[in-house]
């Protein structure tokens, strides 16, 4: 097993009490070697220890939950948690749920129908509507059958391989055209849908710059991005898009 740097420096050092004369000048050059690369496992381990909180606004300066932000460093670096290989999305009470679901490229997403009417699923990519007809080269459908009491809910996999250059793949439903929903895939591993509350917090980012995009469903421009510098102190964004959700009445 190779020794960690603190027991090789150890070493190093049991071996210089012990050596003679003859042996100090090579030891000296392993212990400057080793102090070398504890300096640059340091700086390493900093380089890729900035925070980002984000909060986005919609229109009146409230919270906007299931919006997209999108974080991309300048400097190469591996995030710790990456968007999810795997999702499901619900069809109840004629909804997608969750309405906007955020993965990686490549991510097996299930379509699930637990209403007792059938649905048929339609997927656009990024860039198009929700419309168009049944197996259209420019998109998935999918039908699924309603559930019917005491037997499993009947459910369809698509695997999404393409990232959301334009934003994210369009749901809908053929027969019930009030059903809407959005798979984001994403493209940077620092990404992630705020919550309630509007915000998200995104860890284990690269030190330097970055850029910052937000998408949400109701955006009709293209989303503008936003440069930050990332560094030991955590940072802070707050942005404000000129959206206005409907909000259910409690």
């Amino acid at each position: 097993m190779t020794p960690t740097l603190p027991a090789a420096i150890h070493r190093i050092r049991t071996h210089a009490r012990t050596s003679g004369p003859s042996q100090r000048p090579a030891i000296k050059n392993l212990r400057q070697t080793a102090w070398l690369a504890c300096a640059v496992l340091a700086c390493a381990v900093s380089a890729q220890a900035a925070s980002l909180h984000v909060t986005v606004l919609d229109k009146e300066g409230k919270p906007l939950p299931d919006a997209v932000v999108v974080v991309t460093p300048v400097t190469k670096g591996a995030a710790k948690a990456l968007p999810p290989l795997q999702a499901t999305i619900n069809q109840e009470k004629m909804q997608f749920i969750p309405t906007v679901t955020v993965v990686s490229r490549g991510a097996r997403v299930r379509f699930v129908n637990n209403d007792a009417w059938d649905h048929h699923v339609r997927l656009s990519p990024p860039g198009l509507t929700a419309a168009g007809t049944p197996g259209a080269a420019d998109g998935l459908a999918l039908r699924l059958e309603g559930k019917s009491d005491g037997k499993p809910a009947k459910f369809a996999d698509v695997v999404m391989d393409k990232p959301g250059a334009q934003g994210a793949n369009v749901l809908g439903c053929f027969i019930h055209g009030s059903m809407s929903g959005h798979v984001y895939v994403a493209d940077s591993p620092w990404t992630v849908k705020t919550g309630a509350d509007g915000t998200v917090v995104l860890d284990d980012l690269p030190d330097g710059t970055a850029t910052v995009q937000v998408w949400h469903a109701l955006l009709t421009v293209a989303p503008r991005l936003q440069a930050t510098t990332l560094g030991a102190a955590p940072a802070k964004l707050s942005t404000q898009l000129d959206v206005l959700p409907r909000r259910r009445r409690s």
